[in-house]
């Protein structure tokens, strides 16, 4: 066993903590909720780790951003995400994929233990779920962060008993439409607050790295039953 892994070992077990070094997690989205998902799973020992995001670190990520750093601006946020990953894990084995996630994107999910969704479209949040449902993959989906100020406020859910978030509610909407019957999700019954003007999301640093960390949290406690 590798030290820096002792103190996980002794409360998740050697037998657990080898389990989770032989799994291997799709994380699409690495920004504010899964920046901070990709971090725990790392530090928690998952062997392998896909990550799926187009995008590349600005200025504005650096408020919420794990790893939105003043030297990692321009990077591509899952080559700045794999080499944070190195750094925690050496052993660890990362996937990147600089790919915008569209129902026309094509990944063979089947690969995967676990898929983690935090990306923000619709459409192709539904299209996740829709894969990981034909492929028997376990999925969790993160509901709306943006305009949120109460991180307590958060927690897991069926989507289906989901209320107040906006996000949610369109997703039941066309989960249903689909014929999906459930859907593991981290939501916030806080109503979402906006001024008056305001376009973008609002944000704030102890929001999305809060969703993140109850998602890795639930992806570890599945992935070791």
């Amino acid at each position: 066993m590798q030290e820096q892994f002792i103190r996980t070992a002794m409360l998740i077990g050697e037998e657990g903590l080898n389990k989770l070094s032989q799994k291997r997690v799709a994380v699409f989205g690495v920004g504010g909720v899964g920046g901070y998902t990709v971090e725990a799973l790392a530090r928690s020992g998952v062997g392998t780790l896909d990550l799926i995001d187009n995008d590349t670190v600005n200025l504005s990520n650096i408020n919420r951003q794990i790893i939105a750093l003043h030297s990692t601006l321009d990077k591509f946020k899952v080559e700045a995400a794999r080499e944070r990953i190195l750094d925690i894990n050496p052993n660890a084995n990362v996937n990147i994929y600089k790919t915008f996630y569209t129902p026309e994107t094509e990944f063979d999910f089947t690969k995967y233990d676990y898929i983690v969704d935090a990306i923000d479209t619709v459409t192709s949040k539904i299209e996740l779920v829709l894969q990981a449902q034909k492929a028997g993959v376990p999925i969790i989906s993160s509901m709306g962060a943006g305009n949120k100020l109460s991180p307590e406020k958060f927690e897991i859910a069926d989507i289906y008993k989901t209320s107040v978030c906006p996000l949610a509610k369109v997703m039941r909407q066309q989960l249903k439409k689909r014929g999906v019957k459930k859907l593991k999700v981290v939501y916030s019954q806080e109503p979402p607050i906006k001024h008056e003007g305001q376009r973008l999301p609002a944000s704030i640093a102890f929001v999305p790295s809060v969703v993140g960390l109850i998602i890795a949290g639930e992806v570890i406690k599945d992935l070791i039953k």
